[in-house]
């Protein structure tokens, strides 16, 4: 590693941050930041700023794996899960930009990746339970604030989310659509198409929970072939990025608690659904802030580099 920037915002240009465990980074102006000479950029400013910028670090040569949401659906640009589809890398150079999909779809695709190669999906129904760090810091604050309010009988006023957050549930992540779904829901059925397979179809209900880190998935799927309940959980055990805890007992399942500071997707409950033909029914849980985030960029540029696409490209 030659060189390595942080850059940011004018408000946090010449604020330093921490990189490995000894050095830190003075932030630069991304206004005026100059991208050429850099390899990659992991961009994840909000998804106007990497409209914006984005395709000026590429035209810089910099190849930029975004975050946001902002490139996620154009046809040109690879939507990647590198357990899942490491092969749409191979498209990158067309704008030089490859997206990050959302959380909440990065996890449900790793857990399903390994059961639609052997039994073909055909249909999901899925409802989160998603933590509010998905929705930033702030959104993290409230859920405190509001929290501790509530044992000390003081008034609150949602200002992070539609409905009060602490000790609640709200069903509505993202706005709504014309067919009455969020964008959250329409996200998940839409790059889980564009990842995994263009014929599946998804439906979901997407749910804000009070749990600070860590997004839960109970998953329906329907398969085109009879689906093995040991046989799945065999090849989900076998698969990269999964970790299978499911043990028929008291506790014997991951929680969103569990998987805080991991790098896997865990998967349990793992059942069959005796109401449709080849159904089977799952619990998934994963860290979003990692593997629904910063880690899934990672891996992507690990990748990258790993088969030697950046040098084929120079």
């Amino acid at each position: 590693m030659d060189r390595i920037a942080a850059v940011a915002s004018g408000r946090s240009a010449g604020a330093e941050v921490s990189f490995g465990e000894k050095a830190t980074l003075k932030v630069q102006n991304l206004e005026t930041f100059d991208f050429s000479g850099y390899d990659i950029g992991l961009f994840s400013p909000g998804a106007q700023v990497s409209a914006v910028h984005a395709p000026r670090a590429a035209a810089a040569g910099c190849v930029v794996i975004d975050n946001t949401s902002h490139f996620r659906m154009e046809p040109d640009v690879p939507l990647v899960v590198p357990e899942v589809n490491p092969g749409a890398l191979a498209q990158f150079r067309k704008r030089n930009i490859i997206a990050n999909p959302n959380c909440s779809t990065i996890q449900m695709v790793v857990a399903l990746k390994p059961l639609h190669d052997r039994y073909r999906v055909k249909r999901v129904v899925v409802a989160t339970y998603q933590s509010v760090s998905g929705a930033g810091k702030e959104a993290m604050d409230e859920l405190f604030a509001h929290t501790r309010a509530v044992f000390v009988a003081d008034p609150t006023t949602p200002e992070q989310f539609p409905k009060e957050i602490a000790f609640n549930c709200i069903p509505q992540i993202d706005r709504f659509l014309e067919d009455g779904s969020t964008k959250e829901e329409w996200k998940m059925a839409v790059e889980t198409r564009k990842i995994l397979d263009p014929d599946i179809a998804v439906f979901a209900t997407c749910v804000r929970v009070p749990v600070f880190i860590g997004h839960g998935e109970a998953v329906n799927v329907e398969f085109e072939k009879p689906v093995d309940v040991e046989e799945a959980r065999e090849l989900l055990s076998e698969a990269p990025g999964v970790i299978v805890l499911d043990r028929q007992e008291e506790g014997g399942y991951a929680t969103p608690l569990d998987a805080q500071g991991e790098d896997a997707v865990f998967v349990s409950r793992l059942r069959r659904d005796p109401t449709i033909p080849n159904g089977l029914g799952f619990w998934c849980v994963a860290d979003n802030l990692r593997k629904g985030a910063a880690l899934n960029a990672v891996q992507i540029a690990e990748t990258l580099i790993a088969e030697g696409l950046l040098r084929k490209a120079a």
